[in-house]
């Protein structure tokens, strides 16, 4: 047995707590680990989709706009400064479209770039772009075929990523220029079903890869009298008229059923009910996603119901009625030719129809 016992754990004095480090030396310390520089690139597009490429003062190569974030800045905050800076342009930063990795070159550091939308841009404020630190001699206005031609080969990658992103509402993952295999963007549709086939996935980056579909509902409502009921919103092109519905909220577990409901409840203050399910319509266009529209009879509604109608006011301008004749002035034509199928299903008492782009289905 020990002369002096040890004292038990719970009469054992506490450790005396590590000094923490005074704010200064915590500075220090980061700033002197090594780390990537980090940059802020935007891809600035006017009301026509082209893209504003510059001749720096500096060097041949053609740039997009943007540059390296200084001491504390975010990437949002240093491309904001940059575009004050080259080009005299106060705007906001939109979101985020691509990361680009960048392994280390000529100057020894790698560098991780954040690759920013900013626009469109409106044409007073293209006309007060001005050239104010020098940096920049010349801007550029081009198609993104024409850009992607003219850029350098390090910077043209991001460009097809960044739009690619944009397109599809998603982001871009590069490494040094490459999209990634779990790239939400950019990955090229051959090379995904390559590495699908060799099973190069892993399964988180085969479900962000894989392709992705808007949702939405509509309910088609007529009066007595057999004319549509449309509403106009308030964003988007003005005078264009829809049908009642809208988005999906897929990601809470809502159903297109539900969805229908919801929207009329919210835009118009009805509390109806969907019935049938009357088509399902797809509509693509080459580079975005496919959009898939659930299309419900909403019946005749009587006069009092129609005076009952209170529009949702953030989103709906007005409400009428349209004979289907009417339609060709009103509606897009991906749009009529739902309506005009719907219609034709509602009297027939056939359906539910597969669409594609308003068109029934060849089988």
């Amino acid at each position: 047995m020990p002369a002096h016992p040890s004292p038990s754990p719970a009469s054992a004095p506490a450790p005396a707590p590590s000094p923490k480090p005074l704010p200064d030396a915590v500075r220090a310390y980061y700033a002197a680990q090594p780390a990537p520089l980090v940059a802020a690139t935007g891809i600035v597009l006017d009301s026509r989709g082209r893209v504003l490429v510059l001749t720096p003062s500096y060097k041949e190569d053609l740039e997009l706009p943007g540059g390296t974030v200084e001491d504390t800045e975010t990437p949002e905050e240093g491309l904001a400064r940059e575009l004050k800076e080259e080009l005299d342009l106060t705007v906001p930063v939109g979101r985020l479209l691509a990361v680009d990795s960048c392994p280390p070159g000529a100057l020894g550091r790698s560098i991780v770039v954040h690759v920013h939308l900013v626009g469109p841009l409106s044409a007073e404020r293209i006309e007060a772009i001005s050239f104010t630190d020098g940096e920049v001699t010349e801007a550029h206005w081009l198609t993104p075929q024409e850009a992607d031609a003219r850029l350098p080969a390090r910077i043209a990658p991001r460009l097809r990523a960044a739009l690619a992103a944009l397109r599809l509402g998603s982001l871009a993952h590069l490494v040094d220029g490459v999209p990634q295999p779990g790239s939400p963007a950019g990955l090229d549709p051959a090379d995904r079903a390559a590495l699908e086939h060799a099973g190069g996935f892993d399964a988180a980056a085969h479900r962000a890869s894989r392709p992705k579909a808007l949702t939405a509902a509509n309910v088609l409502f007529t009066d007595a009298a057999g004319r549509v009921l449309l509403v106009r919103p308030g964003y988007g092109k003005p005078g264009r008229w829809l049908l009642p519905g809208g988005g999906i909220e897929s990601d809470l577990g809502e159903t297109p059923r539900d969805a229908a409901a919801r929207e009329v409840r919210e835009e118009l203050g009805l509390d109806l009910p969907p019935g049938r399910l009357l088509a399902v319509n797809w509509a693509h266009r080459p580079g975005r996603p496919a959009r898939i529209r659930f299309l419900y009879d909403g019946g005749v509604l009587d006069a009092p119901t129609l005076a009952r109608i209170r529009l949702q006011p953030e989103e709906l301008l007005e409400w009428r009625t349209a004979a289907p004749a009417e339609l060709r002035d009103l509606v897009k034509p991906l749009l009529r030719r739902q309506i005009r199928s719907c219609l034709r299903a509602r009297t027939e008492g056939t359906g539910p129809l597969e669409l594609h782009e308003g068109r029934p289905a060849q089988t």
